[in-house]
């Protein structure tokens, strides 16, 4: 019987959901808040950015808990990434190509979205075996006029753009070819929880819109 690597599995999800949440944790108390939410909203798949002391214990609480698809971002160096997926990391996201960390991941067969902004980048990531990356940061490198330009050399490769995408304007990175997910901290956040729903309403209807 033929059995999906993670990395296809993972992709696939993904690919599916449409919308990757970047959280970065400060209270560790609020995570069963955050998982609850994102769970009910029907998104149930978080990435823990490593820009905090808390980041390693959110990934391995949550990954514990086994209700989420859990994945580390801001991943800059090897240690990181070992570390990551040690706690529990199903998939890593990098801000740029980082070769050690690429050869690690595929060794371990764990998917990683290396941030790519030019088509150099793209190339040293596809020579990993990488077939979808994250555009980063989108805003600063040209957005949806961009994307469209890459994919005519890089037709077979699938973008995941963040930075500078929003509520505003998430649907119209979703409807350009080859954008497969749009990455963002707007899908949930601190602020987000502290609404009176915890912001299911909005996330709810993000991701209802993100399907159509």
């Amino acid at each position: 019987m033929l059995v999906k690597s993670k990395t296809v599995s993972i992709a696939e999800a993904i690919q599916h959901h449409r919308l990757l949440p970047l959280y970065t944790p400060h209270d560790l108390t609020k995570l069963d808040e955050l998982e609850d939410v994102l769970i009910q909203a029907g998104l149930p798949i978080i990435e823990i950015t490593l820009r905090s002391s808390q980041a390693m214990d959110a990934i391995a609480y949550l990954a514990k808990r086994n209700r989420l698809l859990v994945g580390a971002g801001t991943v800059r160096t090897l240690a990181q990434a070992q570390e990551a997926v040690h706690a529990g990391a199903q998939f890593l996201v990098s801000p740029a190509v980082v070769p050690e960390v690429l050869d690690y991941a595929r060794g371990v067969d764990i998917p990683i979205y290396p941030g790519v902004a030019t088509p150099s980048d793209i190339q040293l990531a596809v020579s990993y075996g990488v077939s979808t990356v994250k555009f980063f940061p989108a805003h600063l490198y040209g957005g949806l006029e961009a994307i469209k330009s890459l994919r005519g050399p890089f037709y077979d490769i699938g973008f995941v753009p963040t930075g500078g995408i929003d509520e505003r304007n998430y649907l119209d990175y979703l409807a350009t070819d080859g954008v497969v997910a749009v990455g963002g901290s707007f899908i949930v956040s601190d602020h987000v929880l502290s609404q009176a729903d915890h912001g299911l309403h909005q996330l709810s209807q993000l991701v209802e819109a993100a399907k159509k």
